[in-house]
C-alpha cells in the first residue's frame, strides 16, 4: 500500500496517523503536487492512495478504507462525524486561503475571501465548545480537528488565543505517540 503526499499536508498526516496506528503494511511516497507534471491522481491534490488495483483520491475515503481493513472504527457517532466535517472545512478554507495569499491575492480586498476568513473564525468558535477527548481515546473527528488546528499554528493561518479548548486539544493530542511522529519537519 503507498501513500502519495507531503509532510506538510494536515490531510496527509491524518492518513498517515490511521495508517501507522493499523499495523498494515504501507510506504509514503513524498510528492509535491505543486511541481509533479503527473500526479497520478484526477483531483491534483494529496493524498491519495493506491493498494493493488485500488486507488483513493481523498482523505476521508482513505482513513476509512484504512481503519476498516485493520478492523479498527471509523467514525460511529453522527455529532463526531460532523465535528470531523467542520475540522474539513476549516482546513478547506484556510488553506484555500493560504494558497491565493501565496499567489500575490489581498485577502482583504475580496469578498470571497474575507467570507472565507470568516468561516475559519466562525469554525474555531464552534469546535471549541465541543467536549474534549482522554487521549488515549481519540477518534477520527478528535485527530481531524487537531491536525487542522496544528496545521493553522504551523502555517500561522489563524490564532487560537482565547480557544482555550482547542489550545488544550493540542497538549492532549501532543500526548498521542502518532500525532507526534506526524508532525510537519520543522
Amino acid at each position: 500500500m503507498k501513500l502519495f503526499g507531503s509532510f506538510t499536508s494536515p490531510f496527509v498526516r491524518h492518513c498517515r496517523i490511521a495508517l501507522m496506528q493499523s499495523g498494515l503494511d504501507w510506504e509514503m511516497v513524498e510528492l509535491d503536487i505543486h511541481t509533479s507534471k503527473d500526479p497520478g491522481t484526477p483531483t491534483l491534490r494529496v493524498p491519495f492512495l493506491e493498494d493493488g488495483a485500488l486507488k483513493l483520491t481523498d482523505s476521508t475515503s482513505i482513513v476509512k478504507y484504512v481503519r476498516e481493513k485493520a478492523g479498527q472504527e471509523f467514525i460511529g457517532d453522527i455529532q463526531d462525524l460532523d465535528r470531523y466535517c467542520l475540522g474539513n472545512t476549516l482546513l478547506d478554507s484556510a488553506i484555500n486561503l493560504f494558497l491565493l495569499e501565496r499567489s500575490g491575492l489581498d485577502l482583504n480586498d475580496n469578498v470571497y475571501t474575507r467570507r472565507q476568513q470568516k468561516r475559519v473564525e466562525s469554525i474555531l468558535g464552534e469546535l471549541n465548545s465541543t467536549p474534549l477527548p482522554v487521549v488515549s481515546e481519540f477518534n477520527d473527528a478528535d485527530y481531524r480537528v487537531a491536525v487542522g488546528v496544528a496545521w493553522g499554528q504551523f502555517r500561522n493561518r489563524f490564532s487560537i488565543a482565547g480557544h482555550e479548548n482547542l489550545q488544550r486539544l493540542l497538549e492532549i493530542a501532543s500526548e498521542d505517540p502518532t500525532f507526534v511522529a506526524t508532525a510537519p519537519p520543522a
